[in-house]
């Protein structure tokens, strides 16, 4: 549902409630509260994807008005309080969601995903182990590629190659868990499949000092100097400050 979907449900049932009068407030059935609150969240999820995390409070407390143990609503101001740095307040509303809603994929995930940010790691795997279980979620893909990058967190390579892995064999467009691949390849001295991960991250994504460090170790193993004289002028003009440059300069010597 779009911000302004959400706005319009919400006129419309205050529109009813006018030409009704007191009788007629589809506020007073459990379905008129269930579909105003639904579009409260929505609301306040609209507001928070446009970064006004004040302004998304109000419709979200006036969902938890119409239902204090409304997952969704509490699952949003988790979200809301850890875009604004308050990661008790987010941790609260985080664990009331999963109360609330015995523990829906969408939550363990996002709950999982901000213990990770915390550097909770090891609670952060728990969360991901849970929703990865759900075989019909349809970001289940990006379960997995959550549970490689908590894997290495935990120096835990093999098991995050093999976390990765299945994250790629369920979407094989995921930018982030390519790049890792082709990490982990290099690493373990696999060129070619390496050098594959490389090449399919390199047409999806943008670069950073360390895809352009990784770039140019494959590029010398494969003995295309040019490319490395290449990736090399990229980190010098885009990052020059950087630990990456400064071990690309290293290697070269």
């Amino acid at each position: 549902m779009t911000l302004r979907a959400a706005l319009s449900i919400l006129a419309l049932l205050l529109l009813a409630g006018c030409v009704s009068g007191g009788t007629g407030d589809p506020l007073a059935s459990r379905e008129g509260r269930a579909q105003a609150a639904r579009a409260y969240v929505q609301l306040g999820l609209g507001y928070l994807q446009q970064g006004l995390t004040g302004q998304a409070k109000v419709p979200l407390g006036q969902a938890l008005a119409l239902d204090n143990h409304d997952s969704d609503a509490h699952a949003a101001l988790a979200l809301v309080y850890q875009a604004e740095g308050e990661p008790a307040l987010a941790e609260r509303h985080f664990r009331q969601a999963l109360q609330a809603s015995t523990g829906t994929t969408r939550i363990r995930n996002n709950y999982g995903s901000f213990l990770y940010a915390q550097g909770r790691f090891a609670e952060a795997e728990q969360m991901f182990r849970l929703a990865s279980a759900d075989t019909l979620y349809p970001e289940r893909s990006r379960v997995f590629e959550n549970l490689g990058l908590t894997a290495l967190r935990l120096d835990r390579r093999d098991q995050a190659h093999a976390y990765l892995h299945k994250a790629l064999q369920l979407d094989q467009r995921q930018p982030k868990a390519l790049l890792e691949m082709a990490e982990l390849s290099y690493e373990n001295r696999h060129y070619v499949p390496a050098r594959d991960y490389y090449d399919r991250f390199s047409q999806l994504s943008d670069h950073d000092a360390r895809s352009l460090l990784l770039g140019s170790r494959l590029a010398r193993v494969f003995d295309q100097q040019g490319t490395v004289a290449e990736l090399g002028q990229q980190l010098h003009r885009l990052y020059p400050g950087t630990p990456e440059y400064q071990q690309y300069l290293s290697e070269q010597r």
